[in-house]
């Protein structure tokens, strides 16, 4: 599974949404979401359009106007959201329980990289089901308080600009497990090895 760009401007409009929400913030225009997470315009609001006919945002005419969550927050799970925009959580179409697609290998039954495939898309899945837009949102408001960073729609001032952090590869403790306190390598099993017959 590879999070398309769409995929990923609707997570981030759905968790600043959130995250206005929870700072006392009722709705938000389009510009403010756009400027707030630099997102391209004309996108979100077709993205806005989506996820106003699914029923997981409501609009708000007039000069006060725009988009708030439809739904309490901890009634929105993260694999909902991904699956409504990107469809299928498994990385090869033989693997996935919703959108199954055949492949070209001759013995699907026995064949090891369904298998292994099947093994990650349950992985993914319970983590993105596990989780909902609460969650993350409790968790990137807790973080940014601990770095001392503003929340974004909580006062009249435009934000600063963040520090940048030179380009590098994530950091396990950057991760949203973490944020919750849990180790990811509890989590994650060691791989069984293989007996041999004697």
């Amino acid at each position: 599974m590879k999070l398309t760009k769409k995929g990923e401007y609707t997570l981030r409009a759905m968790i600043q949404l959130g995250i206005a929400g929870r700072v006392g913030r009722d709705v938000l225009s389009v510009p403010e979401l756009v400027e707030s997470n630099r997102l391209p315009y004309k996108f979100v609001e077709r993205i806005l359009g989506e996820l106003r006919g699914a029923g997981y945002i409501e609009s708000q005419r007039g000069k006060d106007g725009g988009y708030r969550i439809a739904k309490p927050l901890d009634q929105i799970t993260m694999g909902e959201l991904v699956r409504l925009i990107d469809g299928r959580l498994a990385p090869i179409g033989c693997a996935s329980e919703t959108e199954y697609a055949p492949c070209s290998c001759p013995d699907e039954d026995h064949c090891g990289l369904r298998m292994l495939m099947i093994d990650v898309r349950n992985a993914i899945a319970r983590i993105l089901d596990r989780y909902t837009l609460h969650d993350v949102v409790e968790v990137t408001l807790r973080k940014m308080l601990r770095d001392g960073a503003a929340p974004p729609f909580s006062c009249s001032e435009p934000p600063s600009e963040p520090d940048r952090r030179p380009d590098r590869p994530a950091d396990p403790a950057d991760g949203f497990l973490a944020g919750l306190g849990i180790g990811t390598d509890d989590r994650i099993p060691e791989p069984a090895t293989p007996t041999r017959p004697a």
